[in-house]
């Protein structure tokens, strides 16, 4: 006669097993299997567990099997399915990264998976798996540009020192300014967020001017520091700067540092 494997819980199990076995919005099969553990844990047969639950004695055999080795990880997750999943080749997949970063469909900015999958014979789900073990993601696309100030690398040489090696007794703080900003404002006051419904806000606004905002960061200590004026003339920019006398600044436009 076999008998069954013996389920012993700590305090801890036990309080993760009931919190399972309670939850209203896990899967169905955590729950039943978390109800099966903890009745097994009370000295439960495997035959009164499964009329319980209307399942085989096999199932409560299972997870009772699968509790005692893995813990309670190893009824969260499903057992690894039998058989081998299909493997492609380094060379198709070598031909599925040239195509997707050196060629484009015709009509189209960028490559879909359904779409390189039709000229390749191949499935999406597979266009997919290589595009994420390999980084691709042809939806994307960031912008760039570099300085044509024939200084540019004395410049950007002179910045970097001041965050590799600052002056003694120096703040250094790198800075940008955005213009034109416009100062937007809704139409009506929206409602706030409640139980049960989100915030609200109009689908139009109105105009109330543009502003310039100055902002820096310290890089010693993480600190933004920002302000908005009407303007952004060098006077509104001296305005912004600290009085600090021992003063480095790295301007996000790529001028020179200035003291």
């Amino acid at each position: 006669m076999r008998v069954a494997v013996q389920v012993v819980l700590s305090v801890e199990e036990r309080e993760e097993l009931e919190r399972l076995a309670a939850g209203r919005r896990l899967p169905a099969r955590v729950v039943e299997r978390a109800g099966i553990v903890l009745l097994a844990a009370e000295g439960k047969q495997d035959r009164e567990i499964a009329s319980v639950f209307g399942v085989s004695r096999r199932t409560v055999s299972l997870w009772r099997r699968r509790f005692v080795e893995k813990r309670i990880p190893g009824i969260l997750k499903d057992a690894p399915r039998p058989g081998r999943s299909r493997r492609i080749s380094p060379e198709v997949t070598a031909k599925i990264i040239q195509k997707t970063t050196q060629e484009k469909p015709v009509g189209r900015t960028h490559w879909s998976t359904r779409s390189l999958a039709k000229v390749m014979g191949l499935s999406p789900s597979t266009i997919g798996r290589v595009w994420r073990r390999h980084g691709l993601k042809p939806h994307l696309s960031r912008t760039f540009k570099v300085s044509r100030d024939p200084k540019f690398l004395q410049k950007l040489n002179d910045i970097i020192a001041l965050y590799v090696n600052p002056p003694e007794h120096a703040l250094v703080f790198s800075v940008d300014e955005k213009s034109q900003i416009q100062a937007l404002d809704r139409t009506q006051p929206g409602l706030p967020l409640v139980p049960g419904r989100a915030g609200t806000m109009t689908h139009d606004y109105k105009r109330n001017g543009t502003t310039t905002l100055f902002t820096a960061l310290n890089t010693l200590d993480g600190t933004v520091i920002g302000t908005c004026m009407p303007q952004h003339r060098h006077q509104e920019w001296l305005k912004f700067l600290p009085p600090q006398q021992n003063l480095w600044v790295d301007w996000g436009s790529g001028s020179e540092p200035s003291v």
